[in-house]
């Protein structure tokens, strides 16, 4: 059966832990996506008395998050995908933007995280998160390319990625970073967060910023890199419907 008469490749997950309340809607074949349903922890109409009650339960800051119907500054429909991301650190959605964007994806994903204590665990969950619905929605990891690698530049960064469907989840990256923090998100957050998704997604992953001078470039071009290897990775052989690219039998 040709790759693209194949059904889309989809998930959702839910992770609730006391720092974090995360729900993600993955397809990796790109697409439509329904909207994320109502829940607890994200009501479609979220009353007042509601809001007193989880000030009071938890540490999990409340800030407005926007219907999914709202264009936002992680948002984008086009023909052949659905994207809207909201965490509550604006460079994490943009850097998620860029990775479902060029990765293929359409994603729909929202975090309700302890940012009054810092952005480590919504960073860490919802990544972990994230990898959760990458390895279900790739299901067997039969027929596919398995490896893939790709570089990509932002002006002056260059950076380059290689994956592995392995799953064995290992994880090194090189970023050089050298401020702190890059708008809210703590740079050293980009190295664990990516660590927290190979882990969930069963994937090897070295990501390497091989060149760059600003930290917003390196970072958005690491992620960029990665997406190209993803979709590489990703890409159903046709011909091989059913196998296991591996020495071993099985991955």
């Amino acid at each position: 059966m040709p790759p693209s008469s194949l059904p889309a490749r989809t998930a959702f997950i839910e992770r609730n832990t006391k720092e974090t309340k995360i729900q993600v809607s993955l397809s990796l074949d790109g697409g439509a996506l329904d909207l994320l349903p109502s829940s607890t922890h994200f009501p479609s109409t979220p009353s007042s008395s509601t809001s007193s009650l989880a000030h009071a339960a938890s540490p999990l800051s409340l800030p407005h998050i926007p219907e999914q119907t709202e264009e936002t500054h992680a948002s984008q429909t086009s023909p052949s995908q659905q994207i809207w991301i909201w965490t509550g650190i604006g460079f994490l959605d943009h850097m998620l933007h860029a990775l479902a964007k060029h990765a293929g994806w359409s994603l729909r994903l929202r975090s309700r995280g302890d940012l009054a204590i810092d952005d480590h665990h919504t960073t860490e969950d919802t990544l972990l998160a994230l990898g959760s619905a990458f390895s279900t929605a790739l299901g067997a990891r039969t027929g596919l390319a398995r490896f893939g690698t790709a570089h990509a530049p932002l002006d002056e960064a260059l950076s380059r990625a290689v994956i592995d469907l392995s799953n064995r989840p290992f994880f090194v990256g090189m970023f050089g970073f050298q401020n702190e923090k890059i708008g809210t998100l703590s740079t050293q957050m980009v190295h664990h967060g990516l660590q927290s998704w190979s882990q969930a997604a069963g994937v090897t992953l070295h990501v390497d910023v091989l060149r760059g001078d600003n930290d917003h470039h390196r970072a958005e071009s690491a992620f960029k890199a990665l997406a190209g290897a993803v979709r590489e990775a990703c890409r159903r052989v046709e011909g091989r419907e059913g196998e296991v690219v591996s020495t071993k039998g099985v991955l």
